[in-house]
């Protein structure tokens, strides 16, 4: 009985063999790979492209948040609270 590593050569001469006799099938095994490899590279830099951004709108927000912090507005303080109801007025007919 043959071990492993003989049945495993046996096999891969048999591809090797067979990729010899039609080469188009390893250039488009070759090419599916590439492209596997692409699509990683890709989908990895647009997730780090975003999460880049999405730590600069935060720290934006902080900035935001730390400058509004430090506003103080004392006109709005000593005037009087305006009434905030909304009057609706009835639609006029078109001419």
């Amino acid at each position: 009985m043959a071990g492993p590593v003989e049945e495993g050569a046996k096999v891969a001469s048999g591809i090797v063999d067979a990729l010899k006799a039609q080469p188009a099938v390893l250039a488009l095994t070759l090419a599916n790979f590439a492209l596997l490899v692409f699509i990683f590279y890709a989908l990895h830099q647009a997730a780090s492209y975003r999460q880049k951004m999405l730590d600069q709108v935060f720290e934006n927000g902080r900035e935001l948040q730390q400058l509004l912090s430090r506003c103080r507005v004392t006109e709005l303080d000593e005037q009087p609270r305006k009434s905030t109801e909304v009057v609706i007025e009835p639609l006029k007919p078109l001419e």
